[in-house]
Formats: structure tokens, sequence, C-alpha cells
């Protein structure tokens, strides 16, 4: 085979062979069934440069006289010395193709190695990518770094990745594409609250609805880097490697080392396109959304009870909660951090994960049953990966404790600084893995809890096993005790919560259901949070929650309105003591939540749209459903967004993109409604524009192309919209 063609979905990935190493010719938009001979692409050979065309290598090598950042890089190990060690030339030995997927073997035989690379291109257009090295010499090979990369077109000219910090994750930065590496490097032990969710590449000025662009995301919640890489000649390669410590990896004679998946998308319709390519995987698995319940199963709508009660655990307070909770149409009740031995705040406890006798003298079975028999699901708060020096556990095991150096704690080893008053168990040790499992898996039996918050609070910064940095070995670790759990229990559902957002990848969504987006509630930060958040992530996965009408994390205060549309576009639920919630505003909180359960099926579903607005102070996203189910039917939800104050006396009209162009819609404003409590606290204007009040009647393409003029909002406020296909 001299070339491998793989389409799907209006992408295109080509390789040619050619050279002898596998080459990446195009990744892209589609090229058709036929291709002509490649070998019209041969490249001109300038002056001051090496005699032959350089590949763009499936895994770029210095051997083939790469410039830029190699793929592989490693040595061999004399007797525990690094020898001399040249870098591999690797060379392709057998392609099998089968469909829209491939492996294709190429092996050095003098260096002893071989790289096994697998590829789908599945149906919505997503890439997914690995590879295997495995040591076929006689000494051992230290691995360093093995890296997955794809080249972006020369038109690829700007780079956006995303940054952020606790209760500000996944906030975006664009640069210019220039010669040299630009690299994002996670060195947290998890995912990490700055960590780019995406790594996006694209034409001049590209946005959400427009322009071309490449990106890749790197599946995996342990040390990572992801970079862009532009060598002199003009090419530019993205992609990324799991970050490897000093010696992590040592591959015996035999052995072999698999990279964390490289899902990778191309879109010439910005980054929406991007979105849909995620969204279609995601929704194709198997397990989406829940193992017990099937894909057709809603997504409940959750009260979790940190922000309502803290540690303050009290039988009669927690049910008169779940009293409130049901009446107002919750269906799962999460009880949060403060339910084991010793916890009373976060500076004892973890670890013990055992029921407090003298808060819960009959077990969790009282709360379990009021809960239940109100026809609402049990979760529970865990932190699995954690333990308090003050805990039961560290004073049986204190050799169970990751630590920096060989010497253990036990034996007066140095310990890690803490982080909220806390250490890493560690779960590269067999005992203590087995114990952790012992203990979640004794609690899912002997309770009746659909449900686990799986939290994970600091990162682990002197992460050592025996000592050798762990890291590698950790994130495997705590993946199998996931993935035991799940055997075991195949109907519980588990969310993964690390400070809020801080492991959010797609390694730790292949064993989990849902993520926490931020620990931050304001829902003036969660409108960046979430929508970048969705870049990647379909909302059924990601948890959104209306908090208190001050936030706890920020002091600002909202109207309920904008708190509940700001969570209505996710996986909705409330962290709120609503026993407090009284009156008009308990009424619209109902009527609210009757809106979610009424629309979730098309907000869990439909694809995802945001407008390219001109107007910085304003936001329009939405979700439309499948063209061949509209008629007659609730269409599309937008949401109109105020962030801030605009430059302009009057919003004006808004085009609203994505409804299908040759469809008659009607368009109402359902949220906040005349009546509602939030209504008049909404709009800036004495007389909104006149559709408002009884809708407006108009096409698709019409819609897209002239739009509607919108009311001013106020600052943080919002206004939804429902479009009807007629």
């Amino acid at each position: 085979m001299d070339t491998l063609h793989l389409r799907s979905a209006g992408t295109s990935l080509v390789m040619s062979f050619d050279s002898g190493e596998a080459e990446v010719i195009h990744w892209g938009a589609d090229l058709g069934s036929t291709l002509p001979d490649l070998a019209i692409l041969g490249e001109p050979v300038p002056h001051s440069a090496i005699d032959a065309t350089v590949p763009a290598g499936l895994l770029p090598q210095a051997s083939s006289s790469w410039r830029g950042r190699p793929a592989l890089r490693g040595h061999r190990l004399a007797d525990g010395v690094s020898g001399l060690d040249f870098s591999a030339r690797l060379r392709v030995v057998t392609v099998n193709a089968e469909g829209n997927s491939a492996v294709i073997v190429q092996a050095d035989s003098d260096a002893g190695l071989t790289v096994s690379s697998s590829l789908a291109l599945h149906d919505g257009g997503l890439l997914e990518l690995r590879h295997t090295v495995t040591n076929d010499g006689s000494t051992p090979y230290q691995l360093d770094e093995l890296a997955t990369v794809l080249p972006v077109a020369p038109d690829a000219v700007e780079l956006l990745d995303l940054t952020g910090r606790w209760c500000r994750e996944r906030h975006p930065q664009r640069r210019p594409i220039q010669q040299g590496t630009w690299v994002r490097t996670g060195r947290h032990g998890r995912t990490g609250h700055d960590s780019s969710l995406l790594f996006a590449a694209g034409t001049a000025g590209f946005g959400n609805r427009h322009g071309k662009v490449w990106a890749t995301h790197l599946a995996w919640s342990g040390n990572h880097e992801q970079f862009a890489d532009s060598i002199g000649d003009g090419r530019t390669m993205i992609g990324g490697s799991e970050l490897l410590g000093p010696a992590e990896v040592i591959l015996e004679p035999g052995a072999s080392y698999t990279t964390p998946a490289l899902f990778a998308a191309y879109s010439d319709r910005g980054l929406d396109g991007i979105s849909e390519a995620f969204y279609s995987w995601f929704r194709s698995r198997p397990h989406h959304v829940l193992p017990a319940g099937g894909a057709g199963k809603p997504r409940p709508v959750v009260l979790n009870t940190w922000e309502a009660v803290y540690f303050d655990h009290n039988l009669s307070t927690l049910i008169e909660l779940a009293d409130s909770a049901a009446e107002l149409g919750v269906e799962r009740f999460v009880l949060d951090d403060g339910w084991f031995r010793g916890r009373r705040d976060d500076h004892a406890g973890l670890g013990d994960w055992y029921v407090d006798e003298s808060l819960w003298p009959d077990g969790l079975t009282p709360l379990i049953d009021a809960v239940t028999s109100r026809g609402m699901e049990f979760g529970l708060w865990v932190e699995p990966e954690m333990v308090n020096l003050d805990s039961d556990i560290v004073r049986s095991h204190p050799e169970w404790i990751v630590g920096p150096s060989v010497q253990s704690y036990k034996d007066g080893g140095r310990l890690p600084l803490e982080w909220r008053n806390q250490h890493v168990i560690d779960l590269v040790n067999p005992d203590a893995w087995q114990y952790i499992f012992d203990r979640v898996d004794a609690l899912l039996r002997e309770n009746n809890i659909s449900y686990l918050k799986w939290d994970q609070n600091r990162d682990q910064l002197e992460h050592g096993h025996a000592g050798r940095s762990s890291v590698h070995e950790q994130t495997l670790a705590a993946y199998r005790l996931f993935d035991e759990l799940k055997k075991a229990h195949p109907g519980v559902e588990i969310e993964s919560c690390s400070s809020g957002g801080a492991r959010v990848d797609l390694g730790i969504l292949e064993r989990t259901d849902r993520i926490w987006a931020s620990d931050c509630n304001d829902a003036l930060e969660r409108q960046t949070i979430q929508r970048w958040t969705g870049l990647v992530v379909p909302p059924e996965l990601v948890g959104g929650h209306v908090g208190p009408t001050t936030s706890h994390t920020t002091a600002r205060t909202h109207d309920l309105s904008f708190r509940a549309i700001t969570a209505l576009f996710g996986h909705f639920g409330m962290e709120w003591d609503v026993r407090g919630v009284q009156g008009a505003e308990r009424e619209e909180l109902k009527r609210f939540i009757a809106l979610y359960k009424e629309h979730r099926g098309l907000i869990h579903s439909g694809r995802m749209v945001r407008a390219d607005v001109a107007d910085t102070s304003l936001m329009l996203h939405g979700v439309v459903a499948d063209a061949e189910s509209l008629k007659g039917t609730t269409a599309a939800l937008f949401a109109l967004v105020s962030t801030g104050t605009s430059f302009a006396e009057q919003t004006g009209r808004i085009t609203i993109p994505g409804l299908e162009p040759d469809l008659t819609y009607r368009v109402e404003a359902i949220f906040p409604a005349p009546g509602d409590a939030d209504h008049g606290h909404t709009f800036t204007q004495v007389r909104p524009p006149a559709w408002l009040s009884n809708g407006a009647v108009a096409g698709g393409r019409f819609l897209a192309e002239v739009g509607l003029p919108m009311p001013n909002l106020n600052p943080e406020h919002a206004l939804v919209l429902r479009f009807t296909a007629l």
C-alpha cells in the first residue's frame, strides 16, 4: 500500500509511505474519492539544507532531518547507566486498513524499537490516534517522550488555547503562529485548572461559525504537554504527549508503552464544527450517558447540599431540605462532604470512609429512605484519592502517603507540602488501592446510592513511589479504580469533580458520567466557563447549578432568572438552601425546573450553536434539533445573554444562525416571562421590540441573514427564546 486515505463527515486524512516512513500528506477538508499521483507533491530542495525531501511524519524523526520537536525520545540503559543513543530511524513494516481505521507498524531493528500507530476516523469526523512503542532490544529502554502530532495547513495562522485558575477555568487566549514551539505544560499530577481543553489552529480571525480550524485534545488526566511546533520551512504540527518524569517509564525487553489518545477534529465552519465532531463521538458511545438507565434516561434535576449546609450535617435539617427539594421537582439529592468519621471541617477524616456513628447512629439509611421515598435518587460525595494526616487510616498506614523520597513518612521521610490540609494516598501501592476499592465498594453495596460525586482536591506536585516519579502509575491506578467500581456497580453514575474543574479531559470522561465544570456558581463567571468547556464536552455531561442569590465564591448578586438560564444549558441542578426560597421566587423556580424537564431532551441531544455577535457584551447561544424531527416541535432553544454594558444605545437586530434555512419558525421569549419575579429587572427599555409580546414568524434563512431586533438587557441578565418549526 502506497497511500492511506480515511474519509468521514467532510474530513480527509491522507498518508503516503513512499519515503519509507508514514507521512501525513493532508489532514483537513474532504478530498473526494479520487486522489492524484502524490509524486506531484515532491518538495524542492533549498540551499543549505538536507539533500532530500523531509517528510512530515506521523512520528516526526530527527533521523529524517525533521528540525522540529521529535515524536520519540529515549535512550538505552546498560547496567543502570545511560548509554550513547542516536535517534531511531523508524520505517514502515506493515499497514493494515479496514474501513476508516488503520494500524501502521514502523520499526528500527538497529535501535530495537517498534512503534504501532492506531488511527480511527469516527463517523462524525473525529480522528482518534495513539502510538504503542515496544522495546525489542536486549537492554532496558528509558522512554522520555512519545508524542502524537498532526500537521495543519499553511493558512492556519492563529492559535487558540485555554487557560484559567480555580473558579475561573477554561478561558480563551489567542496568539499568532510564529516560528518556534508554543508549549503548554501541565505539571499538576492531574489535568489542572489552567489546562487547555483544546489546542486549535485556524485561519485568520476564525470564530464560532466561520473559518477553518484544526484542533486536538489529549485524553489524559496526569502530567502532559500540548504544543504547536512551527519549523522554518513553514510547516506546523500540533499535538500533545504525556509529560514523563525522570526514569518514570523504563521499558524492559519486550515491554510496551501506549500513549494517551489524541483526539483531533477539522472544521471549515469555525469552532462549532469542532464541537459537532466531539459531540458526535461522545453521543455514539454505548455507555453514553448512563450504563444502567441507557441513553434515553433523562438527566435528573440535582440538589447538592454543599452550599446549603456545608459540614453541618443534621438529619432533621437534611430531611427538611429533601422535602423542599422534592416539592420543587428535584430528582437527585446529593449529600456532600461531612458524613464520614471525624469530618467536622476539612482538617480531618479523609481516608476513613466509614459513616460517622456519632452523627449517624443508624447509618445513612434514615436519610436515604427519606430521599428515595420522596421519589429522588440519593447521591454521596467521596474523595477516595486523598487522606488527612488526622485520620485513622494514616495513623495505621503512614507509609501509604505519597512522598518525594524513598524513605516513607512512617520512617521519617519528608512529606510534600499540604494542600487543603490533605495528602495523596499512594494508589500504586496495591494494599492502599485495595483498601480504597473495598471501602467505596462497601459503601455502594450497603447503601442505596445511585450517584457518587467523586472529588480530588489537590495537585500532586511531588509524587513518588519507591523513589521514582509515579504520576503516570498513579493516574493509571486511579483509572483502574473507576473501572473496577463501575464494573462492580454498573448502575451507579459517577461525577468527576477536582477542586471544581481541574480534571476535565476525555481520559476521565471515558470512566465518568458527568464533570463539575467549576466550584464557582456565579452565573457571570459560569457563562464563560461553560461556553468553553462546551467546546469539547456536550452539555449533558457538564454540571451546571443554580447557586444562592449572592455567590459564595465572588459575592456577586444575581436575579434567579440569570442564574437559572445559565445553568439550563448543561446538566441542571441547584446548590442552595432551597428551604428559604418562598413566594413568587419559589413559583418562578418551580416553573423553571418544569421548563428544564420539558426541554432537556433537546438540550442534551441537539446541535450546539454559538453566534458570532459583534457586540462583545452580548452572547447568543443555543441548541437546534435534528431536521428530521422538527415540524410542530420545539426546534431550537437559544439564550440571549448580557454580560456587561454595551457600547451601543440599543441592541438592534441580531442574526440567529444554525436553523434550517427552508423551514418557518415561530419565535417566542419564554423566560423570564411577564409575571415572573425577575421580568421587570431584565430589560432596560421602556418599550421592548413589538414582537417580544406575541412572538414572531420568520424563515430560518431570514433569521440567519436579517435577524430580529432584540431588547436591551440589563447587564448580567438573560432571556430564553424558543423556536417552534411550523
